[in-house]
């Protein structure tokens, strides 16, 4: 019996011939460089893809972090005004304990004035002011017209002739419209 023998790539003749594809040296030459590209790209790829993932976790996590804290904001953001108002509820409880069995309402009046007063002057502070005076031309972006009625001269048609419920603005935005009375 006879062995045959197994031709291995260095037993080829390897003049210009790949010996792996039957391929000429130059075109071999042209795929390695190719093979080489890809591997290349595909590395860049790989980099580019564990960037974007990094970048997205970050913006996950920011996106999280940013929900949190406007809902404990929400939560408590209403905490200032309350501390702020406060002493106004105290000064109420006291005004109405010391005048409980008080025959005389004048100092339980001016008692309420200054407490008026003085929750104006938080509410101010905080940014709220009053709006919808007598006499103002009607604006419906500002005030809600509850009816009309006959106007006593020229010059009120069209103006506020009275004021039903004040309006308010919370740093220039209207928080609650004006119901007025105007003159027609």
């Amino acid at each position: 019996m006879e062995s045959k023998k197994v031709e291995t790539p260095e037993d080829k003749d390897t003049q210009g011939i790949n010996p792996e594809a039957d391929v000429p040296a130059h075109e071999a030459a042209e795929i390695k460089e190719e093979a080489k590209l890809v591997d290349d790209i595909a590395s860049k790829l790989k980099e580019i893809n564990e960037k974007y993932t990094r970048l997205y976790a970050e913006y996950d996590n920011y996106r999280r972090r940013t929900a949190k804290e406007k809902i404990e904001l929400i939560k408590s953001g209403g905490e200032d005004v309350i501390l702020s108002v406060l002493p106004v509820l105290d000064d109420m409880e006291r005004a109405i304990a010391h005048h409980k069995d008080s025959k005389d309402h004048k100092p339980l009046q001016e008692g309420l004035e200054l407490i008026c007063q003085k929750m104006n002057k938080i509410l101010t502070a905080k940014g709220v002011a009053p709006m919808g005076e007598k006499g103002e031309a009607f604006d419906p972006d500002l005030h809600e017209a509850i009816t009309n009625l006959p106007a006593p001269s020229n010059d009120m048609k069209g103006k506020i002739m009275e004021v039903v419920e004040k309006g308010y603005t919370l740093n220039g935005k209207v928080i609650r419209h004006a119901k007025v009375v105007v003159g027609s």
